[in-house]
């Protein structure tokens, strides 16, 4: 199993619009890498590989925009740090299973 195979199934609701990107480039960058055996070990990768993308700490406590992920709207390319942490990661580390 890979860990893109955990963001199959995407959350119903976001925290900022750009969310939704963040979340589908982070599952293409993982496409290729197999499930870590611990969810503390996935954890780690993933606020590694989330701070890569997006040049903040996941610890960054306020909104910040990311141009590429801008696709229109008021919010468009915000990330919400408190959605990633609150919902986002916690929700991708009950989907961890061991290889």
């Amino acid at each position: 199993m890979n860990v893109s195979e955990i963001f199959e199934n995407e959350p119903n609701q976001w925290g900022l619009r750009g969310d939704p990107w963040l979340w589908r480039e982070l599952k293409s960058q993982f496409e290729v890498i197999p499930m870590p055996e611990t969810p503390e070990k996935l954890r780690a990768l993933i606020e590694k590989e989330y701070e890569c993308s997006t040049r903040h700490p996941i610890t960054h406590e306020k909104h910040f925009d990311i141009e590429r992920f801008n696709h229109g709207g008021m919010s468009g390319g915000g990330i919400s740090p408190e959605f990633w942490i609150t919902k986002g990661i916690p929700l991708l580390i009950s989907r961890h299973t061991k290889p």
